[in-house]
């Protein structure tokens, strides 16, 4: 609900203004966690715990909705009436004002009201560990190596049997010939010597080499093209470090704060400096890594983030069609960026990849009229959910154009 330049003056006014409301059935409560997660989470949670401004809990017991509602359409004209409360807030932080939001009418209001009554009394998840991704990413990045050795094996074991045969067969080409009687007055040096010269030089030998070359310089070629434009474990060095861990993991600050068109847009943005000093105006001002922020406004030069997650010119993606409609996670495509102190990518993000996840992933049709006569069609011809390989979602011309 708040723009991102919004200090916490206008995030503290939900935990401290709140409404006596009882929420009827027209509270719509999916409405209102959209609301919050795109404008509010950056700054507020929707318990009693501390972002940037105050969590949002038990604000259903204060202040009542009419006032509330005044304060989100026009919060300029409340303090001018000289209310008391509204002016208290206004001096206490700094006399920094909250936007006005007139288009948010009973419906969006009362939906996030609904949204932080209902959040607070859902008894929490407990997150499981994906330690299947993390074991399936070992794995995947132990084949390669695996095969090598598989190959190596099989090459030494063939040469020890080959090895073996021409030592039988010579042996039984003397008891035929009746020279058993023959000693060999050789060294052991030069006994192995010439024997191993009779190896090389059989056919036999010769040919399983070069088949067992071919094989070799196959591999190392498809694992050379197969590698072309996978970054898979890239992590570069930021000019700026920068702690997603920090801000995204122990601080809940929503991705959407930073990266503006997440939820909107084809593009999830690169944060402007003037990003980080709606913060950072205030908080760590001596730290040297905050002196390049201050530096990149005070010369009006952006701040040169290095892209982690790439994706090749010629394939189309929008993050608002994934995030927005589809209903993913960030997660999804990025790893748990909320524990990563450097951001890294953790997915290949190849065709394959994303044709796997359009094979396995249900359409998040609920509340999307767009979807109702597909869902019907769908189940008139088919048997379980509908998939996004189901609504084309493996043609050609969706990703490349």
């Amino acid at each position: 609900m708040f723009k991102t330049h919004i200090r916490p003056l206008l995030l503290l006014f939900f935990t401290l203004t709140t409404v006596s409301l009882t929420f009827g059935q027209d509270a719509d409560v999916a409405l209102g966690e959209k609301i919050f997660k795109n404008n509010c989470a950056a700054c507020h949670a929707y318990d009693a715990n501390v972002v940037v401004g105050p969590g949002l809990k038990g604000i259903e017991e204060r202040r009542d909705y009419d006032w509330i509602k005044s304060w989100i359409n026009n919060p300029a004209a409340v303090l001018a009436s000289g209310d008391s409360y509204a002016n208290e807030l206004y001096l206490k932080f700094n006399k920094t004002q909250m936007t006005a939001f007139p288009t948010f009418g009973d419906a969006e209001i009362k939906g996030l009201l609904a949204y932080v009554k209902v959040a607070n009394e859902a008894v929490p998840e407990v997150v499981a560990v994906d330690t299947e991704t993390a074991d399936v990413t070992q794995d995947s990045s132990k084949q390669g190596d695996f095969f090598s050795i598989i190959l190596v094996s099989l090459l030494v074991l063939m040469g020890l049997v080959l090895f073996s045969l021409i030592a039988v067969l010579k042996l039984l080409g003397k008891l035929i010939k009746g020279e058993t009687e023959e000693i060999d007055t050789r060294g052991f040096g030069e006994h192995i010597k010439d024997n191993l010269k009779r190896v090389f030089q059989n056919s036999t030998v010769k040919n399983a080499i070069i088949v067992l070359f071919l094989l070799f310089g196959s591999k190392a070629t498809f694992d050379g093209l197969y590698g072309i434009g996978v970054h898979k474990g890239y992590a570069p060095t930021q000019p700026i470090p920068f702690s997603h861990k920090l801000h995204a993991g122990d601080m809940e600050i929503n991705c959407a704060y930073c990266h503006t068109g997440v939820y909107k847009g084809k593009q999830a943005g690169i944060p402007s400096a003037s990003i980080c000093m709606n913060c950072h105006n205030s908080i760590k001002q001596g730290s040297p890594e905050m002196q390049k922020i201050y530096s990149a406004i005070e010369t009006d030069t952006p701040i040169e983030w290095v892209r982690v997650h790439n994706l090749p010119d010629l394939a189309y993606f929008n993050h608002s069609q994934h995030t927005n409609v589809a209903g993913l996670d960030c997660e999804n495509c990025h790893g748990e960026i909320k524990t990563m102190e450097v951001v890294q990518q953790r997915h290949s993000l190849t065709m394959g990849w994303c044709i796997d996840c359009h094979r396995k992933t249900d359409v998040n049709s609920k509340g999307n009229e767009y979807y109702d006569k597909l869902v019907e069609a769908h189940d008139a011809t088919a048997v379980g959910s509908m998939k996004v390989e189901d609504i084309g979602g493996l043609e050609c011309a969706r990703c490349h154009y």
